[in-house]
């Protein structure tokens, strides 16, 4: 009577287990219809991506500086690394869908006293066995783990990519700055000897008593005025020297230049395609999902570890002593399996099921914020591209119109109608223009470069 009652009471036990743990929490966190916009404001996204963007601006020298940032670059090793250690991890998690199998072996030499005959007694024992233990995955605690891991996986070779984009992006912005700090000091110098050459003229003049002493000291201040931009453009220059080494993974040195990327023509902007492409084309959105994902399937596993949870184990070896009988070895074996299912845990794995679903919504959140600021960077880097393309033609004519100021100052002031004072104007704005126009144009080849970061890659063009 005792024996059925208790095997009444298991079972009563098994049932309450069931129920309590098949009482899991729910979780009302759904996926936000964003309104995407179906069609860009000031021109179209790229239906046909160009993965080797760099390829498009026609300059070797930017190319062999890209390639070798995509082998040395410390950030994009890094993440690599990173991409390695999650497969891994991948792959480590999906071994445990399979069985456990292990093998033990032993071996034990020993004095032990007989208790029928009190006698000590010597005995070596050997023992061999093979174990496999199995965790029958009722309700997809163990496949959640695994999809997680490969969803983790996924969004890891995502970030690794946008960090490729990253780095490839940053390395050409930052020769294009270095580019245009060469021209402008370039610019700066061939402007202080033109500036020299003025002083001794008026000192010249002044000697011979067609000049001033006011003309003599006006043209000095402006040489030295332009020559004190020479070693701020020069420090300048250095400095973006060593941030690419830097993003080439190498120690100081110099760089080569090619200079005739500034004067590389405008690419047009792509005009086909929609926004939506945009939430494929950017691997940092690419990244986010998948992460999303991730937690979806551990919150999913999380949820899983409130049910009950069956392990399946069989181990088959062979002993032997040296106290038994003739026939030794013998061979052992044995075949089990186990049913845990939590009863009470005082709300822990309950607690461990919301926060897993915290984790997940706090994701979700982070991916609706990444993509609303994808779309306006993208509309934003648009717009800045067609506003630049406008203003470079404007400082082109302002330049035109500086440079005819200067030479009908020039003239005046040579026929005596005009002041040297306003041929000086005349030369300081000319001197301004076309540092300002070097500038425009490596601006116009920076937004370009923003443009492809933002939509996560380059554009074929006709």
């Amino acid at each position: 009577m005792n024996a059925v009652h208790a095997i009444r009471m298991s079972a009563l036990l098994a049932a309450a287990a069931w129920l309590c743990a098949c009482s899991t929490p729910g979780h009302d966190a759904k996926p936000t219809e964003l309104p995407l916009p179906a069609q860009w404001i000031h021109a179209g996204g790229s239906a046909e991506i160009a993965s080797q963007w760099w390829l498009q601006f026609d300059d070797p020298q930017l190319h062999r500086l890209i390639e070798e940032a995509l082998r040395s670059n410390l950030d994009l090793r890094q993440a690599v690394a990173r991409l390695d250690e999650a497969r891994a991890t991948a792959r480590a998690q999906h071994g445990s869908e399979w069985p456990q199998v292990a093998f033990t072996a032993g071996g034990e030499r020993m004095q032990s006293i007989n208790v029928v005959t009190g006698r000590p007694y010597i005995q070596t024992v050997h023992q061999e066995e093979f174990q496999a233990a199995y965790e029958v995955d009722l309700f997809g605690r163990v496949a959640a783990l695994s999809a997680a891991a490969d969803a983790s996986s996924v969004a890891f070779e995502a970030t690794r990519d946008a960090v490729e984009l990253s780095v490839t992006t940053a390395v050409a912005a930052t020769y294009v700055n270095l580019l245009s700090l060469d021209a402008q000091l370039d610019q700066a110098r061939q402007t202080l000897v033109t500036r020299e050459r003025t002083v001794q003229l008026n000192r010249s003049r002044e000697r011979t008593g067609y000049g001033s002493t006011l003309e003599t000291a006006q043209a000095e201040a402006e040489m030295y005025a332009t020559a004190q931009t020479i070693p701020l453009l020069e420090l300048a220059r250095q400095r973006q020297e060593l941030a690419l080494n830097v993003l080439l993974g190498r120690p100081p040195g110099p760089i080569e230049r090619n200079p005739a990327l500034l004067e590389a023509p405008q690419h047009t902007l792509p005009s086909a395609g929609v926004p939506s492409q945009l939430l494929r084309r950017r691997p940092d959105l690419v990244a986010l999902e998948y992460q999303l994902v991730a937690a979806d399937e551990q919150f999913a596993a999380s949820r899983a570890q409130l049910l009950p949870s069956v392990q399946l184990g069989v181990a088959l070896g062979r002993a032997s002593s040296s106290v038994l009988p003739p026939g030794a070895p013998y061979t052992i074996w044995s075949v089990g399996g186990s049913v845990l299912a939590p009863l009470f845990t005082g709300g822990r794995l309950r607690a461990l099921a919301d926060a897993s679903g915290s984790r997940r919504d706090q994701v979700l959140i982070a991916y609706e914020r990444a993509v609303l600021n994808a779309f306006a960077e993208v509309e934003t880097q648009l717009y800045a591209y067609d506003r630049l393309h406008e203003q470079t033609l404007q400082a082109v004519e302002q330049r035109r119109a500086t440079a005819e100021s200067l030479r009908v100052s020039h003239r005046r002031f040579e026929q005596g109608y005009g002041s040297f004072l306003d041929e000086l104007l005349a030369q300081r704005n000319l001197f301004t223009v076309d540092l300002q126009l070097i500038q425009l144009r490596a601006d116009r080849l920076n937004t370009e470069l923003a443009v492809i970061k933002a939509l996560g890659g380059g554009w074929k063009t006709e």
